[in-house]
C-alpha cells in the first residue's frame, strides 16, 4: 500500500486470491477497496488494511464453497514494488511539506522515520495526529 499511496492512490484494492506457483497470479476469490481521504497516517491506513483483510477472510470462511466456483482470473499487467528501505523516508528540505505529505503519511516513526539532511547534519522528523480543541486526535 505504501507505494500506491506515494503514487497518489485514493482507492486501493485488497484481494483474496489463490496461491499458485507464479507470483501473484492465482484466481481472485474476493476483492474489496479501501478508500483513503488523503490524511491517514501509516497506523491508520494499516488498520484499514487489516480490517479489510480480516473481513475478506471471514467472508471466505463463511462462503468458501460458493466462492471457489465464482473465482475469476487476474487480468492486466502485473505490478511489483520493491521493498521499502529506511532511505526511502528521506525528505527534501527544499520542497514544501505539502509536496511531501504523502511520504510523511507512509513513514513509520519507529522502523523508518522521516529524516532530512541540512548543513551537513541529519535530522529526524516524526509525524502524528495532534489532539484538537475537543481533545480527540483526528482520524479521518
Amino acid at each position: 500500500m505504501t507505494w500506491q499511496i506515494l503514487e497518489g492512490a485514493s482507492s486501493i484494492p485488497i484481494t483474496l486470491f489463490e496461491a499458485v506457483a507464479d507470483l501473484d497470479a492465482g484466481p481472485i476469490h474476493l476483492q474489496t477497496l479501501i478508500h483513503l481521504n488523503g490524511t491517514e497516517l501509516v497506523n491508520e491506513w494499516r488498520q484499514l488494511q487489516a480490517e479489510a483483510t480480516i473481513n475478506l477472510c471471514l467472508q471466505w470462511l463463511d462462503n468458501y464453497q460458493d466462492l471457489i466456483n465464482s473465482a475469476y482470473p487476474q487480468t492486466g499487467e502485473a505490478t511489483y514494488y520493491r521493498r521499502r528501505r529506511p532511505a526511502d523516508s528521506q525528505l527534501d528540505p527544499e520542497r514544501s511539506l505539502a509536496e511531501q505529505f504523502d511520504l510523511l503519511r507512509v513513514v513509520d516513526n519507529d522502523r523508518y522515520p522521516a529524516f532530512f539532511e541540512w548543513r551537513g547534519r541529519r535530522y529526524g522528523l516524526l509525524i502524528q495526529p495532534v489532539a484538537t480543541a475537543r481533545g480527540h486526535a483526528p482520524t479521518k
